[in-house]
């Protein structure tokens, strides 16, 4: 029995099928006599748009898929990231300097106080931008900087030999140029408003910016550029991590002479004794403190202008502890000097253990910012004082934090620095170990020789340029206002305004020692409020 041969099916076409067949035929047929009336020209492009076509498909297919950014792009845009957050927490600081110098001047000045904190900053960033970025970090000498004003552009982030552009200064930190001018700008914003504190109370307003255009711009960069701009100081073995001296101990001397210049407030000096001038507003004074603390974890750690986790913890660690300190030390001193553990004293005491581990926050050990806190807490205290005895009228105490404690943190790092290459941050690009060895440490006069020499150096450069700053905006402009102003508080008299208009009034009949022979609000004595 044989298999039977199947015959293979036929397949039919429906209605419908012949209906999709034929609308098919029509529209090749309607395309067909649509591409013949074209022009022979139009014919000739089909092919060809097809073949292109056809080659970009070809060509997307075949491109590898996109890859993600290189280990190298990471780590620039973390460092970048992280210098950004530090300049921010820096120009934060304004706002603590801010609120510090109001709460320790007296409320008719209140506006005047604020004012002069706002807008200097604001010049800051137009005298830096101009020409005070090319004079501290621009190529020139030893002495100055003579390029990159304006701000001109370079291959940042590229770093060391590879590095293109005027900034050669600041080759080895790889992050791009805007980010290193944005961080430089807080910093020289920082030492104009120091400043202003020292002339509260008594100067015109007008004097006050002038002046702060000439420091930004002037004054501070030629003065940085010895240091951090590769000058003379920092090829003799100068060291200055984030500031001791080419932020504060700068701000300091200017500040005390122009509280030379100005003299005394009116009723500060009475028959040989000195009035105390409370401030009004402890409050807001101890708010700028926490606002200024704050921004010290920008302004030291920050300088490190990279994302190393072990060098920013460990100068956050030694910022933290010389701050901590140094508050603990002015408060002890000051209950056994006055009898009383004075607020004041307590705000101050940090801020001076802050300013005097800035210069050496990324050479020293723990153990060595406790002992650099300490120090600088007790000598803010009989700072003050000091240059009282000299007849320098300081309303906030610039001078004693800025000045006094801005030189012990530089000669602190000839002193307690641990030697190159002790932490892993300190090495130059190449890998060599660098940085400074203090002399209690083993390292002889090596660095406390040029410490001293910085000192001197920076000082004489920076008293002479504030008074021919100060003696001639005394001889155009005037630099104190006039008697009937102060006394009725530069508010009116300056800005035709009052801080707490309808809330608050002065106490007594106008608010000065002259008129109120009450000290109220403080138990100091001839020890004023500083800042």
């Amino acid at each position: 029995m044989h298999k039977q041969k199947l015959k293979p099916k036929i397949r039919r076409n429906t209605a419908k099928r012949y209906f999709q067949i034929s609308q098919f035929n029509s529209k090749v047929k309607r395309l067909t006599l649509a591409i013949k009336r074209l022009s022979p020209s139009w014919q000739a492009c089909l092919p060809l748009a097809c073949l292109i076509v056809l080659g970009w498909g070809y060509t997307a297919l075949a491109q590898a898929p996109a890859t993600g950014p290189t280990t190298a792009e990471l780590k620039i845009a973390i460092d970048t990231l992280w210098v950004a957050i530090a300049a921010f927490l820096v120009f934060f600081m304004n706002a603590g300097f801010c609120m510090l110098e109001t709460g320790f001047c007296r409320q008719k000045n209140a506006v005047n106080v604020l004012a002069k904190n706002l807008i200097v900053f604001a010049l800051s960033t137009v005298a830096f931008w101009a020409i005070g970025f090319g004079l501290m970090f621009g190529d020139g000498n030893d002495f100055i900087g003579l390029s990159g004003f304006f701000l001109p552009t370079d291959n940042s982030p590229a770093t060391g030999e590879a590095y293109k552009g005027v900034f050669s200064a600041l080759n080895w930190t790889g992050i791009p140029l805007s980010a290193k001018f944005l961080f430089q700008l807080v910093f020289a914003g920082t030492a104009a408003t120091i400043v202003s504190g020292a002339v509260a109370e008594r100067i015109k307003f007008i004097d006050f910016l002038i002046f702060s255009l000439l420091l930004v711009g002037i004054a501070y960069p030629i003065t940085g550029h010895w240091i951090w701009g590769a000058g003379w100081l920092a090829d003799m073995g100068f060291w200055d991590f984030a500031g001791s001296t080419v932020v504060h101990s700068v701000g300091g001397w200017a500040a005390l002479m122009g509280a030379a210049f100005l003299g005394p407030r009116i009723g500060k000096y009475q028959d040989k004794q000195i009035a105390a001038i409370p401030g009004h507003n402890m409050s807001i004074a101890t708010l700028g403190c926490l606002i200024l603390w704050l921004g010290w974890f920008g302004f030291n750690p920050g300088s490190v202008m990279a994302a190393d986790p072990n060098a920013i913890s460990h100068i956050a660690l030694t910022t933290n502890m010389a701050g901590a300190v140094g508050g603990i030390a002015a408060t002890v001193v000051a209950w056994l000097y006055l009898g009383k553990p004075d607020l004041s004293m307590i705000i101050n005491g940090i801020l001076a253990g802050l300013v005097g581990i800035t210069a050496s926050c990324a050479y020293v050990s723990i153990g060595s910012s406790i002992i650099i806190g300490l120090i600088a807490g007790i000598l803010v205290v009989f700072s003050v004082p000091f240059f009282d005895k000299l007849g320098i009228d300081d309303p906030v105490g610039a001078t004693s934090v800025h000045l006094v404690c801005g030189v012990w943190g530089t000669l602190a790092v000839g002193l307690f620095s641990v030697g190159p290459g002790k932490y892993p941050w300190m090495v130059d690009l190449a890998g060599k170990p660098v940085g400074p060895h203090g002399l209690f440490l083993g390292g002889g006069f090596g660095t406390l020789i040029p410490q001293i020499v910085g000192i001197l150096a920076v000082g004489g450069i920076t008293v002479l340029l504030s008074s021919i700053f100060w003696l001639g905006l005394k001889a155009t402009l005037g630099i104190r206002v006039t008697r009937e102003e102060e006394l009725e508080g530069l508010d009116i008299g300056e800005h035709g305004m009052e801080a707490y208009s309808g809330f608050l009034k002065e106490a007594g009949s106008g608010g000065f020692p002259e008129e109120d022979s009450s000290h109220g609000g403080s138990s100091r004595g001839d020890l004023p409020n500083m800042l």
